[in-house]
C-alpha cells in the first residue's frame, strides 16, 4: 500500500488529489483551487506561475488540516508526487527557472507573423508548406500548422521581446515548470516534448530534432532533458516542502499531460480503446500502436505514456467552456432571473456546488434537435476537423418558440455533434469499438451521458469520479514507477465501470438530420469570420 499526491494542473484551476493504491486505486480527499486565465485582445492567453504554484500550497494544506486526514496520513507518508496538466504551453525559463514571460496558454494565438514565416507560405497543404511538411510527418508524425503550436509561442517571444528571449534557458510545459519548481530539475515527458512538434519519433533517433530545430530556428541548448512519465524527475527540495506543507526529499514523478493521463484514468489503455473528454476543451483518443496522422481533419497518433502506444487525438478548444459560458450568461443572469418563469430559492444554488445540475434537469424533456435549434461551440476558434483561429460559436435556427431551455439544450448538443465529428473523422482510419469511455466534468450528468450515447450512437461508459480520471491517471504512472502497478495495462483492472448507457436509436435517427446541418455551418459561414476579423 502507498499514498500518492496527484496534481492535475487546469486551465482554470488547480485539484490536488490524495490517494490510497492497494488493490485499487482510491481516492482519500481532494481540494481545489481557482486560478484566472489572462485573455488578451490580440489573441493572447497567459497564465501566471505563481498562481498555479498558491493553488498546489493551498489545497495542499487544506487536505493534510482536514479532519479525515489529519493525525492519521502526514505529509512523511506521501510515497511519490505526480503531476496531470495542459499541454503544449510555453513556460520560457531562466537558469533560476522563472519565466522569462509569463507562461503561454495552449490557447495563446498570437503568434500569427511567426507561423505566416515559418510554415504557412508558399504551396501548402494543410495549412503548410509542402517542403517543411514533409520533413515534419517524417520526423515527427504530426506538423506545427496550427498558430497555438508551442514553437510559434516560442518565435513570437524570440521576435517580439528579444530581451527576454536573451535570458532564456530552457522551454518548458506547464507541469515540467512545476517539476523544476518542486525539484530545481529542468526535465520535460516524452510526451509534452513530443507536443512541441520538434521531437523525432523514430525509434532509431527518438529524442529532440536537430533537423527540425534547424528548420525552425530552435536553441536547442534551450531544450531540456527528456524522461518517462514513470521516471523520477527529482526529489523536492527543502524550499518547495515548506512552501507546500510536504517532506524534504519526497520524489518527484514524470507524471504527463492532461490528453496522456486522462486516458490512463478512464482505464482506456489499451489498443481500440476510445474515451472522450468534456472538460473546458474536448477530445476524442483512440489508442493504436501505429503512428498516423490525418492532415485533412487535423488529427495524429500522439506520444502518450505507454511505451509503444499512441493516442490518435482529435481535440476541440471549448467543449464543457461553452456550458460555462451559458451558465454564467442564460442559466441565471445579472438581475436573478433564472431559466423557468416559476420562482427558485436562492437555497438551490447553495446545496449545489454550482447551477450545472439545475440546467440539466431543466433541459432533460427537451427533444432532439431543441426545436430546430443548433449550436456551434467555437467560442475560441477550433482545431479539428479544421483549424480556423476566427471561427466563433452561433445559434442557427432561433425562432419565436425558442426559449433558455432550447438555447441551452442546443448548446450541449453541439458540444456532442462536435465530438461525433471528431470520432466520425477516426473513423476513416482505425477501428473504432461499440463502447467508449466518457470522462471529465461533463460525464457527471446522467442527461449529458445519455445524450452523447444518443448522438453517437455509441454505448457510454462512466467511472467514479469522472472529473478526476487526470489525477488518478497521474496516481497510477507514480504506481508504476514505484513498482505497486506492473505497468499500464494493468490499469484497467483498477478502473471498474460504475454506469453504462445505450443509445436509444430512434433519438439516434433524430439526430442525424441535425448533425448533417451542424457540419455544414462551418463552411458555409467561413468567409465571414474572416470578414469580421478585427
Amino acid at each position: 500500500m502507498a499514498y500518492i499526491l496527484a496534481y492535475d494542473i487546469g486551465t482554470t484551476g488547480v485539484k490536488t488529489c490524495l490517494f490510497e493504491v492497494n488493490h485499487t486505486i482510491h481516492l482519500l480527499k481532494s481540494a481545489s483551487r481557482s486560478y484566472p486565465l489572462y485573455i488578451m485582445d490580440d489573441g493572447g492567453a497567459e497564465q501566471n506561475g505563481d498562481d498555479w504554484w498558491k493553488g498546489m500550497a493551498e489545497s495542499t494544506k487544506e487536505i493534510f488540516n482536514d479532519p479525515d486526514i489529519s493525525g492519521r496520513i502526514e505529509p512523511s507518508d506521501i510515497a511519490g508526487i505526480s503531476f496531470c496538466s495542459q499541454m503544449q504551453g510555453l513556460a520560457l525559463v531562466d537558469k533560476d527557472g522563472v519565466p522569462v514571460h509569463r507562461p503561454m496558454s495552449y490557447m495563446d494565438q498570437r503568434a500569427k507573423d511567426e507561423i505566416k514565416k515559418g510554415i504557412a507560405y508558399g504551396v501548402q497543404i494543410a495549412g503548410a508548406n509542402v517542403l517543411k511538411l514533409v520533413p515534419s510527418l517524417r520526423i515527427t508524425g504530426a506538423v506545427s500548422s496550427s498558430v497555438k503550436d508551442p514553437v510559434w509561442k516560442y518565435k513570437w517571444i524570440e521576435t517580439k521581446e528579444p530581451q527576454n528571449f536573451a535570458r532564456a534557458y530552457k522551454w518548458l510545459d506547464v507541469k515540467d515548470y512545476l517539476i523544476c519548481r518542486c525539484t530545481g530539475e529542468f526535465k520535460m515527458t516524452q510526451d509534452s516534448a513530443f507536443g512541441t512538434l520538434i521531437y523525432d519519433i523514430r525509434p532509431e533517433s527518438r529524442g529532440w530534432s536537430q533537423e527540425m530545430c534547424e528548420m525552425f530556428g530552435i536553441n536547442m541548448d534551450h531544450l531540456p532533458e527528456i524522461i518517462k512519465s514513470t521516471d523520477v524527475a527529482g526529489y523536492l527540495t527543502a524550499k518547495a516542502a515548506g512552501e507546500l506543507g510536504l517532506a524534504e526529499g519526497t520524489p518527484v514523478y514524470g507524471g504527463g499531460g492532461d490528453s496522456s493521463l486522462i486516458g490512463v484514468g478512464a482505464g482506456s489503455v489499451r489498443v481500440g480503446d476510445t474515451h472522450i473528454y468534456s472538460g473546458t476543451s474536448g477530445w476524442v483518443i483512440t489508442v493504436t500502436d501505429k503512428q498516423m496522422v490525418d492532415v485533412t481533419a487535423m488529427i495524429a497518433a500522439i506520444i502518450g505514456a505507454q511505451d509503444g502506444r499512441y493516442n490518435y487525438f482529435a481535440e476541440m478548444e471549448t467543449a464543457g467552456k461553452c456550458l460555462e459560458w451559458v451558465k454564467d450568461h442564460m442559466a441565471k443572469d445579472e438581475i436573478g432571473v433564472y431559466i423557468r418563469k416559476e420562482g427558485v430559492s436562492e437555497e438551490y444554488e447553495e446545496r449545489s456546488s454550482s447551477l450545472y445540475s439545475y440546467m440539466m434537469d431543466c433541459i432533460k424533456d427537451v427533444p432532439p434537435g431543441s426545436g430546430g435549434l443548433i449550436f456551434t461551440p467555437w467560442l475560441h476558434g477550433n482545431r479539428c476537423p479544421f483549424e480556423d483561429p476566427l471561427s466563433k460559436g452561433m445559434f442557427f435556427g432561433i425562432g419565436l418558440e425558442t426559449g433558455k431551455t432550447e438555447m441551452i439544450h442546443a448548446v450541449l448538443e453541439g458540444v456532442f455533434y462536435h465530438l461525433r465529428w471528431m470520432l466520425d473523422c477516426q473513423k476513416r482510419r482505425i477501428r473504432i469499438g461499440k463502447s467508449i469511455r466518457f470522462v471529465g466534468g461533463g460525464a457527471l450528468s446522467p442527461v449529458a451521458c445519455q445524450m452523447l450515447a444518443d448522438i453517437t450512437g455509441k454505448i457510454v461508459e462512466t467511472v467514479d469520479s469522472p472529473q478526476n480520471v487526470g489525477s488518478v491517471g497521474a496516481c497510477a504512472v507514480t504506481a508504476v514507477g514505484l513498482g505497486i502497478i506492473k505497468d499500464l495495462d494493468q490499469v484497467r483492472d483498477f478502473i471498474p465501470v460504475t454506469a453504462t448507457y445505450t443509445p436509444d436509436m430512434a433519438k439516434h435517427k433524430a439526430y442525424n438530420k441535425y448533425y448533417k446541418v451542424f457540419k455544414q455551418l462551418y463552411a458555409a459561414n467561413k468567409r465571414f469570420y474572416k470578414a469580421l476579423e478585427n
